[in-house]
């Protein structure tokens, strides 16, 4: 009896080794699973309405902490917030960057009032002065000289390209320039008709720009032709003036009288 009390022990525990060593054995078989990784935060930089990017620091955090969570060195954020150590404070704000232009928000005000336009003053024109002459050219060097007076019986005729200028006028012999003040300013064209008899010198035609303010003078040069020359009486030589060489010679006669009258009372006195 005491024996087979033994063998059923030793089967109950031999059951039991069996079922422990399959249970191990099972839990032995599944495949091991990794760990998952630890989540590293990512810092996504927001700029604000000034346009930068701020960081506000937290506990336990360093400036290299900051440079691994936002992708700057420590020297960079050294750089951007003028730091000159290590040290940061909880709740401190640092400078990462720029985000962009600043956006400003146009404040309405009072719409303005338009200016009315006044009409613009039509400037005047300037004021110039023009004097014209034809003289005779009486060595056809086309220079006027002081002896060579104006011409008369010619014609003169000039105007402006505006049209509001057009003078038309005789020239008087023996007088100097013809004057037309106060001419308004622009291009003018002057043209000349020599009198019968004569030939122009110069040109008779000439365009010029009048400025305001301009004293403009032009000569215009005519020469007597061959037959009026021979039509204008002459004066005779002896009639006109004499001839300096008579004059030398009578004074050359005088003195050798003179001479021999001195010479002749010497004579008389050493007799």
């Amino acid at each position: 009896m005491k024996q087979r009390h033994i063998s059923r022990s030793l089967y109950r525990a031999g059951g039991l080794f069996c079922l422990t060593a399959a249970l191990l054995g099972w839990i032995g078989w599944q495949p091991a699973v990794a760990a998952p990784p630890e989540q590293i935060p990512v810092y996504t930089p927001t700029p604000g309405p000034d346009g930068r990017i701020l960081y506000i620091v937290k506990a336990n955090d360093t400036l290299l902490s900051i440079a691994l969570l936002t992708g700057l060195t420590v020297d960079e954020l050294k750089e951007l917030n003028n730091l000159t150590s290590d040290t940061i404070f909880e709740n401190q704000e640092l400078l990462l960057g720029f985000g962009g232009p600043l956006e400003v928000t146009a404040t309405s005000g009072p719409s303005p009032t338009p200016t009315p336009l006044l009409p613009t003053p039509t400037p005047r024109p300037g004021l110039g002065n023009l004097c014209l002459l034809l003289y005779e050219d009486i060595n056809g060097d086309s220079i006027r000289q002081v002896e060579e007076l104006s011409i008369g019986d010619g014609a003169i005729s000039f105007g402006n390209q505006a049209g509001s200028v057009s003078e038309n006028l005789s020239t008087i012999a023996g007088q100097d320039y013809q004057c037309f003040n106060d001419l308004p300013e622009g291009e003018y064209t002057i043209s000349v008709a020599v009198p019968e008899g004569y030939n122009p010198t110069t040109q008779n035609s000439y365009e010029l720009e009048l400025g305001a303010g301009d004293q403009t003078y032009l000569n215009f040069g005519a020469q007597a032709n061959t037959l009026t020359q021979a039509e204008a009486p002459q004066i005779p030589a002896e009639e006109g003036r004499r001839s300096p060489l008579l004059g030398i010679i009578g004074a050359i006669f005088l003195l050798a009288g003179l001479g021999v009258a001195l010479f002749a009372g010497r004579i008389l006195r050493n007799r």
